[in-house]
């Protein structure tokens, strides 16, 4: 970035993800990282209905790695009965599927009318899924795809460890951001420093962990989530002998002693977990905390099990501008994420 100045002392903020979208991006899965060629096809059919979803009120701009992943996504969409005038479909070759953490952070300026593109350096989660080069340099393929200026903070930030309010305040958790495999050179403070530089945020809450099963290290989009502007939903396990009870307990039990750049205690909404879901002897990090807020539904993952129209009532309560629609996420969770992992929104200014 030529200007010396922090995207916050020009004017840039990250705006809440309810803020409206131009377009949501996505990585078309293609390799067997996330997802074996046998698991695809039984995956698929709720990632297309996601994109069918989202596509109703939003352009989805999918990146495809190649031109053969580009016919493959087209035949799935048409098969599915999607609205292709509002499907893109750039050539960005990606390595693996989880758009939010690899996908362009955009921040706005209401004041210039401009928007701004983060290109924060990515390593798959602390080097655990080589190789990531080409999902490194997706924040400035999709700069150049938009024409945009991107700012390059120069440290590891992945989107799904940090969640907005719109308001100032970014919440984080100190077992993803502060994991040595990250930015091992940086302290909690100079951490923070970096979060309101780029993200135009005046504050950082923190919570302690994730859950079981992330290999995120605790993204906070499997356990808070912010509704409105002052109020969040926190997933709690109810079964006191379930490895993520004391976690979430900690985790609730910090939520109610923060307090917002108002003075006002976060309104704290209760979600519950799903029943335990597993690959094998493997936990997978099966939350409903993990939806996304497309223009016209809040979509959630759902894993047939009893709690899931609780979570669907819970989240409609909150969300009353916008249907909340429940999408069966128990093949897409074997790839140790959800639909907020998969997608990245590209706000309006």
């Amino acid at each position: 970035m030529s200007n010396q100045l922090t995207p916050k002392e020009r004017g840039f903020f990250f705006p809440a993800e309810w803020h409206p979208h131009r377009a949501t991006w996505l990585s078309f899965p293609h390799t067997e990282a996330s997802w074996t060629y046998e698991r695809q096809p039984l995956m698929l059919p709720s990632y297309i209905e996601f994109i069918k979803t989202i596509s109703k009120g939003e352009k989805v701009c999918i990146n495809a790695h190649n031109e053969i992943v580009k016919q493959t996504i087209q035949l799935h969409l048409l098969n599915a009965g999607v609205d292709m005038s509002q499907i893109e479909l750039p050539l960005h070759p990606t390595n693996d599927s989880w758009c939010r953490d690899h996908g362009p952070g955009i921040v706005i300026n209401p004041n210039t009318n401009e928007r701004l593109v983060l290109n924060w350096g990515y390593n798959a989660w602390g080097g655990k899924y080589p190789p990531y080069d080409n999902d490194d340099l997706i924040p400035v393929a999709i700069a150049h795809y938009l024409g945009l200026e991107y700012a390059t903070p120069g440290i590891i930030m992945e989107g799904g460890s940090v969640e907005f309010n719109g308001k100032g305040t970014v919440l984080t958790s100190r077992a993803c951001l502060l994991n040595p495999n990250r930015n091992p050179h940086l302290n909690q403070g100079q951490i923070e420093q970096y979060l309101m530089d780029y993200y135009g945020v005046e504050q950082v809450l923190w919570v302690g962990d994730g859950i079981v099963g992330d290999d995120t290290d605790g993204h906070i989009d499997d356990t808070v989530r912010f509704v409105n502007e002052d109020t969040v939903v926190t997933i709690v396990e109810e079964d006191k002998s379930d490895a993520n009870y004391e976690i979430l307990q900690e985790n609730l039990h910090e939520l109610k002693q923060m307090r917002l750049l108002n003075g006002k205690p976060l309104n704290i909404i209760e979600l519950p977990m799903p029943t335990p879901v597993y690959s094998e002897d493997l936990r997978l990090p099966a939350s409903y905390a993990n939806f996304y807020i497309s223009n016209v539904a809040v979509i959630v993952p759902t894993f047939r099990c009893a709690n899931d129209q609780r979570a669907l009532d819970i989240l409609s309560q909150c969300f009353t501008d916008r249907p909340v629609v429940g999408i069966d996420s128990t093949d897409i969770v074997w790839g140790l994420g959800s639909f907020h992992c998969l997608s990245q929104q590209e706000p309006v200014v």
